[in-house]
């Protein structure tokens, strides 16, 4: 077994991680490059990626970042040409979903349109599924290869309501963690789910400015807050490390006690 220094530390590691500039990205972007990994990252939002890019390089922190839609499937393409480019083939963490969404909003199953179930399940499914399938030789390149996909505790419990389609692609991508923890464990790639609970990011504004419903979820969380994206980012960065190589097809909540006191 590795020594402690080695265990605890991810120097000269590389990763890809998607939808890095705000919220539990960027929290997840900036907590591996604190540990010494070279991280690439992107953005739909140019402007807000290359705000990102610059304070991160005023940090000293390594990182890089390119314009992706990751629910388009021809730019997921194109950004795992470009991941092969800068990481010479191959690839040590692939972290996956910070570009997630709701959506529509928190709107009844029957109010959905075709077109907004579609757009949903590209943006937090098929993104997750079809990255993972591009990144594969360059993660089983590495021989340590660790996969963390962003769900939710709303693939694991139907809560809020209005937000059905949202959990279906949570719990989709819960149970694909599941499947290629096994398929890919003779590869050497570990793959993980951190599902967070309420977590202070835009996403969370639906709730906060619904003072009613607002007090109904904090009732429910032990812990009386909502979570930081840095809350979300430190048990991402510790699935990476080789501390946790026998940790694979987890789905582990971070969300305050919140699951644990649901009835």
């Amino acid at each position: 077994m590795a020594d402690r220094e080695e265990r605890w530390s991810m120097q000269g590691a590389t990763a890809l991680v998607t939808g890095g500039s705000k919220g539990i990205g960027r929290a997840i972007v900036e907590e591996l490059a604190r540990f010494g990994v070279a991280v690439h990252t992107c953005s739909r939002n140019e402007e807000e990626l290359n705000t990102m890019l610059n304070q991160c390089k005023s940090m000293n922190l390594h990182v890089t970042g390119s314009v992706c839609d990751v629910s388009n499937h021809s730019q997921r393409e194109e950004l795992m040409d470009k991941i092969h480019t800068i990481f010479n083939g191959k690839l040590d963490i692939l972290q996956v979903n910070n570009a997630g969404g709701i959506g529509p909003g928190w709107k009844p199953v029957t109010q959905y349109t075709s077109e907004e179930y579609s757009n949903l399940m590209a943006t937090n499914f098929d993104s997750s599924f079809h990255l993972s399938q591009l990144a594969h030789p360059f993660l089983k390149e590495s021989g340590r290869g660790s996969v963390v996909f962003i769900s939710s505790i709303a693939g694991s419990a139907s809560y809020p309501q209005g937000a059905a389609v949202y959990s279906s692609t949570k719990g989709a991508m819960n149970q694909l963690a599941r499947a290629l923890a096994c398929e890919w464990a003779g590869d050497m790639i570990r793959v993980n789910c951190v599902a967070p609970g309420f977590v202070n990011t835009i996403l969370a504004k639906p709730v906060t400015q619904n003072e009613e419903f607002h007090k109904q979820i904090m009732s429910r969380i032990p812990l009386r807050r909502f979570g930081e994206p840095e809350e979300v980012a430190s048990m991402v960065a510790f699935l990476c490390l080789p501390a946790a190589a026998f940790i694979t097809g987890a789905v582990i909540n971070v969300d305050g006690g919140h699951t644990a006191n649901l009835s």
